[in-house]
């Protein structure tokens, strides 16, 4: 895996993965990484493995099943906490965010104490088109903090779909109004999809800061 460092080095580490079907360096990664890195954030990127292989050799592969994701999460932060010997938030985008959950669900049995808390920014509670399946079993096994940051109509998981989840009352939670998967709203809203990034940057920073200062 390839480090992308953005930011101080001696500030807050967040260690952000990327979506299913975008890289660590896809124009989202970019903007939410160097708009921390601005809020005084250290931001460390990668590539799961199945998306380096198609980086390097250009042929589109599907991600990994989640066993694989999950342990490829946890040897990154071995590397990092090797290198930098600290407390980290981890997080990511969509499939990101959910293996960084997963991650941290299961933090005790694996020993992974520099995990302080999590940050999820478009999570998929259900995959697209299948509201009956849905990902939120593991929520309650999270001791960390947690942030999600989410598009109320994000079609795998919306305001008013996710609000009959009844998920923990701890996650702390950042509703962008129209704002879809990738955050972005429609153009008839009057927002902007640069808004809601900026939006998304601020209550990240204040997330990360908060948790680890």
């Amino acid at each position: 895996m390839t480090f992308i460092v953005n930011g101080p080095a001696d500030g807050p580490l967040f260690l952000f993965a990327h979506g299913a079907g975008a890289p660590a360096d896809s124009c989202f990664m970019e903007s939410i990484a160097l708009g921390l890195a601005k809020q005084g954030i250290f931001v460390i990127r990668f590539n799961f493995d199945y998306m380096q292989i198609r980086m390097e050799t250009g042929k589109r592969r599907p991600p990994e099943r989640a066993p694989k994701l999950i342990k490829q999460f946890e040897d990154m932060i071995k590397k990092v906490t090797l290198q930098k010997n600290r407390a980290m938030v981890i997080g990511g985008k969509s499939m990101g965010g959910r293996m960084a959950s997963l991650v941290a669900s299961q933090f005790e049995e694996n020993g992974l104490i520099e995990i302080k808390g999590v940050a999820c920014l478009g999570f998929p509670f259900h995959p697209a088109g299948k509201l009956d399946k849905l990902r939120i079993d593991h929520f309650p096994l999270i001791k960390q903090k947690q942030l999600i940051i989410q598009g109320s109509r994000d079609k795998l998981g919306s305001f008013a779909e996710v609000e009959s989840y009844h998920l923990p009352k701890a996650i702390n939670w950042c509703w962008l109004e129209d704002g879809d998967h990738d955050l972005k709203p429609r153009v008839k809203s009057g927002l902007t999809h640069a808004q809601h990034i900026n939006q998304a940057i601020e209550c990240l920073s204040q997330f990360i800061k908060a948790t680890l200062c």
